[in-house]
């Protein structure tokens, strides 16, 4: 039976890393397919890089190697499949080839001691408490991300029919088509905070159905509106939502410190009784009267902040923020402002902030159109471009800039410059939201709020040129330019 290509990319990148026996757990994102791995010693970064249909590799807490987007599932689940275990689960503790079941037991043990030592000195060096943060804010948001790119879209363009037909005399049919996709993109933001009590108990220990139940205590269901409860304050009433998701995070990883707590002292005869009771009872009010409060105050300063900032700095904040998102996706730092972006979007309705960051997306593109041009006679560079570039105008700009811009180095820079071109474009309009979160490029436009769209395609397409005038001149490597003789 013939091989097919994922199932070829799967085997390969197996064999670089030491064998499905040096790795502990593996999830994907997007493009990313992210592993734990038990051993880094065993892993042959060079020839994993070398892999064909592997765009680029990032050493973090995981070892994350992009694929790109759609094969990146196919990979991954066919991964798990040979494991004999599902996403994100723990693998089996087992050999990983012929060499190592011939161990005898006193070798295996020999071995299994170095393994341990390699994976503390991994987790020395690359846990920090701040990676440690980034890494469970991914595990928390990044399952989520399908949800939010399919809800987003069907919410956009249920915007878009309801935007046309608000001037018009429509029928009740049409009315109720906008009704019932509305219907559909509110089953993921009305109740995102279960979805995220849920992802937060499985990243921090706690059980899931608890860590939903506080997420659904902070929407206050139950609450009589006439009698109100007031918070620690005991001046203001209490606010379905009040301090938003980072509230909810929050409070599941205190769950799960006292769930843990209760484990070890409750009896085992009634640990399944007693343990969920007092811990949703105990973190429960904790949650309503004193994590809500604050952080619905630390929310609002929050989005206050990052208001003011673009009120403020205007097209410089937006030129900053669009030059330097490339390099905050490289190094995984993006993943601490998907918070932020939902908190936006629960206070005003949408983000001001991401059309702006999306134009980082639009930069490499027009960068990637710039090297096209000036190095046609170089088929390899070409064959790459021409494989990213498409899903790059789609938004998903990972395999540009691995497989692209940033082994080429000059033009990684001024893509950057062509992003904070069209972050100060949109800046400077001002006013551009997105409803939700999830794509850029050209599939974010029917996310745009209030019809603002256009503004976003004119912000769009400065960074799509200012990327492509400032490669042109000055981003192609001198020995690219020697070897295509374009000069």
């Amino acid at each position: 039976m013939t091989e097919s290509k994922e199932q070829r990319l799967a085997r390969e990148i197996y064999d670089k890393v030491g064998g499905i026996g040096n790795v502990e757990k593996l999830i994907h994102c997007m493009t990313r397919v992210r592993m734990t791995i038990k051993d880094y010693s065993k892993v042959d970064m060079d020839g994993l890089k070398s892999v064909d249909g592997v765009l680029g590799v990032v050493e973090d807490d995981t070892l994350q190697v992009i694929v790109g987007p759609g094969i990146v599932n196919k990979v991954a689940n066919i991964m798990v499949a040979d494991a004999g275990v599902k996403l994100g689960e723990a693998f089996p503790d087992k050999p990983s080839d012929q060499t190592e079941q011939a161990l005898t037991d006193r070798q295996m043990v020999e071995a299994k001691a170095a393994e341990r030592k390699a994976q503390e000195k991994a987790k020395h060096n690359h846990n920090s408490r701040f990676k440690r943060l980034l890494k469970s804010i991914a595990n928390i948001f990044v399952p989520l991300i399908p949800a939010f790119v399919g809800a987003g879209i069907i919410g956009g363009i249920a915007a878009i029919f309801d935007n046309l037909l608000t001037a018009k005399s429509i029928s009740q049919d049409w009315q109720s088509i906008v009704t019932t996709l509305n219907i559909i993109k509110n089953g993921l933001f009305m109740y995102l905070v279960i979805y995220v009590g849920i992802n937060s108990a499985n990243e921090f220990g706690a059980t899931p159905g608890l860590g939903g139940i506080i997420g659904a205590i902070t929407m206050l269901p139950g609450m009589n509106p006439e009698a109100p409860l007031t918070n620690i304050f005991n001046s203001h009433e209490l606010l379905a939502g009040q301090g938003g998701i980072i509230g909810v995070i929050f409070a599941v990883w205190v769950l799960s410190l006292v769930e843990k707590r209760l484990h070890k002292i409750i009896p085992n005869a009634v640990d399944i009784i007693i343990t969920p009771t007092i811990a949703l009872l105990v973190v429960g009010l904790f949650t309503i009267f004193i994590v809500m409060p604050v952080a619905g105050v630390v929310s609002n300063a929050l989005v206050g902040s990052i208001t003011w900032v673009l009120n403020v700095g205007g097209m410089f904040a937006g030129f900053i923020l669009g030059l330097f998102f490339l390099p905050m996706v490289m190094f995984g730092l993006h993943q601490i402002l998907t918070p932020i972006h939902i908190e936006m979007i629960n206070s005003s309705g949408y983000t001001l902030l991401l059309p702006i960051l999306a134009m980082a997306g639009a930069g490499q593109v027009g960068a990637a159109f710039a090297l096209w041009v000036r190095c046609r006679k170089n088929k390899k560079i070409t064959q790459l471009i021409k494989g990213a570039l498409p899903v790059g105008i789609l938004g998903i700009g990972e395999p540009l800039i691995y497989g692209v811009t940033l082994p080429l180095g000059r033009p990684f820079i001024t893509a950057c410059i062509g992003g904070g071109i069209g972050g100060a474009v949109i800046a400077g309009i001002g006013n551009i939201g997105s409803i939700a979160i999830g794509p850029s490029g050209i599939p974010l436009i029917p996310l745009i709020a209030n019809g603002h769209w256009m503004g976003y395609v004119i912000g769009l397409v400065a960074g799509y040129i200012g990327g492509f005038i400032a490669t042109y001149l000055f981003g192609v490597p001198k020995d690219i330019r020697e070897e295509t003789k374009i000069d």
